[in-house]
């Protein structure tokens, strides 16, 4: 696919490029021929950190300052791993997974807006997207459970709402969404998926999430948006 929005000669950014969507996005990049570069950073690549300001500044200041960036997708994220699973009721809330869970979803994107979004072009498109979950989305929740990850991807929304605002008064042609890819057959989802569940391959959610992103304008900033396009309630 082509993204037609961006111009030419411009630079792509894949936080969190060794998961299964980041990895994706960062294959339909550079097979879109759509940038001048596409730079991916991950714990297994260069060892980019989230969870670390000092990481997330190394990493930013090794771009080019002479390349514009224009869309910088942030990847990362966690569910759960091999001592930490979502909660299905209160009973099961503990601590220490709320403050992994705040950590990676929430406070690892907002410190990556603090130190990327000085570095942005001032004139013409440019995105910042981070992955969100509709999980997140107070309005949605039906079902309950999952508290840590629910709350921090909602804290992540409130933080994408709020930059945006911000940073609109600078970047008056800037956008910065919340983006819920769908359920994609990853090592994330991948503990979740019924035989009967309808789940995205990876690279089909990055060719959707990618064309989201094209068709965005600036008065989407500060919006939450499924794969196709529509407005996630908040």
């Amino acid at each position: 696919m082509k993204l037609q929005s961006f111009g030419k000669n411009n630079v792509a950014i894949v936080f969190g490029s060794s998961g299964g969507i980041g990895a994706a996005c960062k294959r339909e990049l550079i097979n879109s021929n759509s940038f001048s570069s596409v730079i991916a950073f991950s714990r297994d690549e260069n060892g980019f950190d989230i969870k670390s300001e000092s990481s997330i500044k190394d990493s930013i200041n090794q771009i080019n300052s002479k390349e514009k960036i224009r869309l910088a997708i942030d990847a990362t994220g966690f569910l759960q791993d091999n001592h930490q699973k979502p909660e299905k009721t209160f009973k099961h809330f503990e601590k220490n997974l709320a403050l992994h869970c705040f950590h990676i979803n929430a406070i690892g994107p907002l410190l990556l807006m603090k130190n990327l979004f000085p570095h942005l072009p001032r004139k013409g498109k440019t995105v910042f997207a981070t992955l969100s979950a509709r999980v997140g989305s107070i309005g949605d929740n039906r079902s309950g459970g999952w508290y840590s990850y629910r709350a921090s991807k909602a804290a992540l929304n409130q933080f994408v709402r709020t930059a945006a605002l911000e940073l609109s008064r600078t970047h008056p042609e800037a956008i910065c969404v919340a983006l819920h890819p769908g359920t994609v057959k990853t090592d994330l989802s991948k503990p979740f998926l019924k035989e009967n569940n309808t789940a995205f391959a990876p690279d089909e959610s990055a060719k959707q999430l990618l064309t989201v992103i094209d068709n965005l304008r600036n008065n989407a900033t500060g919006g939450f948006f499924d794969w196709s396009g529509n407005n996630i309630p908040w």
